[in-house]
């Protein structure tokens, strides 16, 4: 009986010994991952088709109120007054106007689905005829509802349209994320002419899958940003976003060559808003 448990211990003693130390654990490396060829659900997950009249609709919008520069040195205070974001005639109308409000000479709005539409994935398309004027800066674009990462551009964006007057017809789509952003002059972007961007409704999607994000101007892809495998700081596209629809009036972009304030009023009109799941495989 005492060999045997001298026997017992002694093995016990051998295998806590630091000559055999447990086998270190190996974080496996990121994968590349495989385009799937995901698809889209035909009907709506969430939508707004704007068939009916005054502010927007508080179920499926908020605002962004303020006017301390939101980052850009931009010179408009947001809003959430009916003057600056309103229902009508079946069109959601964001208007940027010359008055004072605060700190600033100019208001408009900032409308945002955070914790109202937020979505992991999926196909977002937008129907919007965008303001002319030197000064100008509309965009419908995404950000992280959680902000998981980290801050800007830890987290990422996504734009899916971005316009500046100055540069009248000429539209963008981008993404932004640690690695790749516009402050480091590595921002990913492509742009399209679209010769009558302001005179006619056009149609501004995202297809986002866990392999890329996909933009399309009219149903024409324009752009491609592909996840390289590498974590966060190059793929934060794997959490939650919500969708934002703004005009800005200066700032570092929409200001770069100036602004002209006798344009003002200025309203961007957009017809519906339309969110899509994705398929899972």
């Amino acid at each position: 009986m005492f060999s045997l448990l001298s026997t017992y211990f002694l093995a016990v003693l051998l295998g806590c010994s630091s000559d055999n130390p447990p086998a270190p654990k190996i974080n496996p490396t990121p994968q590349k991952p495989v385009d799937k060829g995901w698809a889209f659900e035909t009907t709506p997950v969430w939508s707004d088709e704007f068939d009916y009249d005054g502010p927007p609709d508080p179920n499926k919008w908020d605002y962004d109120i303020g006017g301390h520069g939101w980052g850009n040195n931009e010179l408009q205070y947001y809003t959430n007054d009916i003057k600056n974001a309103s229902v009508s005639d079946g069109l959601l109308k964001v208007t940027v106007l010359k008055e004072q409000k605060e700190n600033r000479n100019y208001t408009s709005a900032r409308l945002v689905t955070r914790n109202k539409g937020d979505w992991l994935y999926g196909r977002i398309e937008i129907s919007a005829k965008l303001p002319t004027g030197k000064g100008t800066w509309p965009a419908l674009w995404m950000l992280p509802t959680d902000w998981e990462y980290g801050d800007w551009p830890k987290s990422g964006e996504i734009d899916i349209m971005e316009h500046v007057g100055y540069d009248q017809n000429r539209v963008h789509f981008s993404v932004h994320t640690e690695a790749y952003n516009h402050m480091i002059g590595t921002q990913r972007t492509s742009a399209k002419t679209i010769a009558t961007a302001s005179d006619e409704f056009h149609k501004y999607r995202v297809d986002w899958t866990p392999y890329a994000v996909r933009g399309y101007f009219d149903d024409q892809q324009v752009f491609e940003f592909v996840n390289e495998g590498k974590g966060s700081a190059t793929w934060p596209f794997d959490k939650r976003f919500h969708l934002l629809i703004n005009i800005a009036f200066g700032g570092n972009w929409g200001g770069a060559q100036g602004i002209d304030d006798s344009v003002l009023p200025q309203t961007m009109y957009v017809d519906y808003v339309r969110v899509y799941k994705m398929i899972e495989k």
